[in-house]
């Protein structure tokens, strides 16, 4: 299946948000642009920030930024990633740093680097942002995290530590879509929903059920990423979740 005077991320957030990112971050380009760069500007020193509103279920609310720029090209060996070759690194203000690759299947990462990584790690399959073609009912499979699902009495509170992954499918349900962020209004944008299901102990009440995971994100030519909207809901006290908006409100 996209990256503000800003302050940075801080406490646990950049950590919740680094894997979201990984659904969003695209390298820079070279001096031929590799494909699908309408919907992902790949120039080198491009800088996107966003503004993100968490809203959990127990009614507590964040607002924070997270900032994504693009680094340049880079040639990853076969240590780095599992086909060696070049590929397109960007980076999140979260420590996270991602390489990239753009082909006639579409935008996928190969690889990825914590700030206490000394070196990429590749990832075992490409994981797409987008798939070709840029069509509706183009759909793809991948991983992604629970984001924001927490229990109030086991620890770590946070679901992802004990499922770090789970399944989701993407799909491209729309193109030529209009849409208004941060006062802007974007023409001609793709909307790709991805849905998913994870299978958790709700409360003692309610025991084991599927809680869904939806996520809506609108690419548009010339910005890439502009929106994303996350849920992840029980309806529950015992294990919660919440919703996640990102905006984009900056780029240079």
């Amino acid at each position: 299946m996209p990256r503000h005077p800003l302050r940075r991320l801080s406490g646990a957030l950049p950590r919740l948000l680094a894997p979201l990112a990984a659904l969003l971050l695209l390298a820079a380009c070279q001096p031929s642009v590799p494909r699908g760069s309408e919907l992902f500007p790949l120039d080198a020193g491009r800088v996107w920030t966003y503004r993100v509103i968490t809203e959990r279920e127990d009614e507590s609310r964040e607002v924070e930024t997270l900032t994504l720029r693009t680094l340049g090209p880079e040639m990853l060996d076969d240590v780095a990633a599992r086909k060696p070759g070049e590929a397109w690194r960007r980076r999140s203000d979260s420590g996270v740093d991602y390489w990239l690759r753009s082909d006639a299947s579409g935008i996928y990462r190969v690889a990825s680097k914590s700030d206490l990584q000394a070196e990429p790690q590749p990832d075992a399959q490409p994981r797409y942002v987008l798939k070709q073609p840029y069509a509706e009912g183009t759909n793809w499979t991948g991983e992604t995290t629970p984001y924001l699902l927490v229990r109030t009495q086991d620890w770590p509170r946070e679901i992802r530590h004990v499922h770090p992954q789970l399944p989701i499918t993407y799909a491209i349900v729309a193109t030529a879509v209009e849409v208004k962020v941060n006062g802007k209004v974007y023409s001609d944008c793709l909307k790709v929903e991805g849905r998913g299901a994870l299978h958790l102990f709700v409360d003692p009440v309610v025991g084991f059920r599927d809680v869904p995971v939806l996520q809506r994100e609108w690419f548009c030519p010339g910005s890439g990423l502009v929106r994303l909207e996350r849920e992840e809901l029980t309806g529950s006290r015992y294990t919660y979740g919440g919703r996640l908006l990102m905006e984009l409100i900056e780029e240079t």
